[in-house]
């Protein structure tokens, strides 16, 4: 890559990294293409040049957005921690996501997520399906997965909370709900305190 096209680049990285702050902290519609401008330190004219409308420019913030959220969950599932660790650091960090972004932007999110052919759907479908299999295979390995629980089970489940979130009524509650959410995916009504099975 030559010396343009890597400022090219990065000078459109540095207008997505600050439509995205913006865009989190105070939501989409609030947030003007001047207030970008002046966070990137680029002129109004250089953000049309390169998005065209304010519309595209949110298209490719989702993009942004969702790809760093996929990388850092895949650097989670694919990382050295213990099960346990990784389950700990995916509920966290939920609950950090939820706690930080502006429901106008989070909206934007479900409405995308909604349409059926999103960027979000075309991930969970090639990337995200694959790492949370990994991750279920893993626990059912080293014993803290029911090995009685099929990979069909899951996968159904999880298809289920996933149509269930294209849903108006359902993506507007799930926000403020997001680590009891997580939390129940994983450690089910019982908590991590399972009994035995024999009791």
């Amino acid at each position: 890559m030559d010396g343009f096209t890597r400022r090219k680049e990065q000078k459109k990285q540095n207008i997505l990294e600050a439509a995205l702050a913006l865009f989190i902290e105070y939501g989409t519609e609030k947030v003007s293409i001047s207030e970008i401008a002046q966070k990137a330190n680029v002129s109004q004219v250089t953000i049309y040049n390169y998005f065209e409308s304010k519309h595209n420019l949110i298209q490719e913030v989702i993009i942004f957005y969702v790809d760093q959220i996929s990388d850092h969950f895949d650097e989670i599932i694919y990382g050295n921690a213990p099960f346990p660790e990784k389950i700990h650091q995916i509920i966290f960090n939920k609950s950090e996501q939820a706690n930080e972004i502006h429901e106008d932007f989070y909206q934007y999110l479900m409405k995308e997520h909604a349409s059926g052919v999103s960027y979000i759907e075309k991930v969970y479908a090639e990337k995200s399906l694959k790492s949370f299999m990994k991750l279920f295979e893993e626990g059912r390995q080293k014993g803290y997965i029911d090995p009685f629980i099929s990979n069909e089970a899951i996968l159904a489940f999880i298809h289920i909370m996933k149509e269930g979130m294209k849903k108006g009524e359902v993506s507007n509650k799930i926000l403020p709900l997001a680590e009891e959410i997580t939390k129940l995916m994983f450690y089910g009504i019982l908590g991590n305190q399972r009994p035995d099975r024999n009791e």
